[in-house]
């Protein structure tokens, strides 16, 4: 049994419901692995936005769900002294807080900021994935199926985009839910072994408009837009919607882009980019042939 959760960042919708059950569950109340959680300054499950675009005609705003990942080889682990930090059988990560008292260097351990420093006990404080409900044969499970019991962040998830299970047992949802998306480690983990294991985290974006003849004043509706990369040759294509408006979603970061836009009877442009950051390309205006 190793106990995990699978998060969707494409299925996260911003609502606060993980992060509001996570504050009702802790604050206020020491758990078997944890002191009570303070009201301000700790975020167990935060969402982390952020406004991506270069241009005013193309933003958007990610979120992403973040926890303690429950890492197969901690740092805060290695960072610790005297057992204060230790993982159970289940791959639970838990800092015992008292052997903690004092080690601020777990905190500055984790590589996603995960570890909270509570300045009043003098402890590191994180995410215990409710590990003291998943023990208690009484906590009453979702829906009343024991097999379904889970943490109270992914109880409340109303869009899906928390799962929890085993992660070794290879029929289990969260096996499943892993298997359909794709894996994006956070930054400062990559290469890492978690038991948190985000999905579908954005990459780069190229995005810009296809216009037919100035004259007409109106926009090109279904041309074919051709995403190459300059140096693996792996190709990418879209059309443009019904506003001249097409997007690329996941592109590799870094790497130069040549884009083909073509549109029955006019000519076939070419533009090129480079995926440092998410574009706005171009308005991009046809000839007819």
């Amino acid at each position: 049994m190793r106990y995990g959760i699978a998060v969707d960042t494409a299925k996260c919708m911003a609502c606060y419901c993980c992060f509001t059950v996570c504050k009702d569950e802790h604050c206020g109340f020491a758990g078997k692995y944890s002191a009570a959680q303070p009201m301000m300054g700790q975020f167990w499950i935060n969402i982390v936005e952020r406004e991506r675009g270069d241009s005013s005609r193309r933003t958007k705003v990610e979120t992403i769900p973040l926890l303690c990942s429950h890492c197969e080889d901690p740092a805060c682990l290695k960072a610790s002294r005297d057992g204060a930090v230790y993982k159970r059988e289940d791959g639970i990560v838990i800092i015992d807080p008292e052997k903690s008292k004092g080690q601020s260097a777990i905190v500055e351990a984790c590589p996603t900021g995960a570890v909270f420093w509570n300045e009043e006990l003098e402890i590191p404080q994180k995410c215990t994935m409710c590990a003291e409900l998943l023990d208690d044969p009484e906590y009453l499970a979702y829906l009343g199926d024991p097999k379904l019991k889970r943490p109270r962040c992914v109880e409340a998830c109303p869009n899906r985009a928390l799962i929890f299970g085993d992660l070794d047992d290879p029929d289990s949802d969260i096996n499943k839910f892993i298997a359909a998306g794709k894996v994006t480690p956070l930054s400062g983990l990559e290469g890492q072994k978690t038991n948190v294991v985000h999905l579908n985290i954005p990459t780069v974006f190229l995005a810009g408009t296809v216009y037919r003849p100035v004259a007409e004043e109106e926009v090109a509706i279904g041309a074919k837009v051709k995403l190459t990369s300059a140096e693996t040759e792996e190709v990418w294509e879209t059309e443009t919607n019904y506003f001249g408006d097409w997007e690329v979603e996941g592109l590799p970061k870094n790497k130069p882009i040549d884009i083909e836009i073509t549109f029955d009877g006019f000519e076939t442009v070419n533009l090129s980019a480079v995926t440092d950051t998410d574009h706005y390309v171009a308005q991009t205006y046809l000839e007819a042939k």
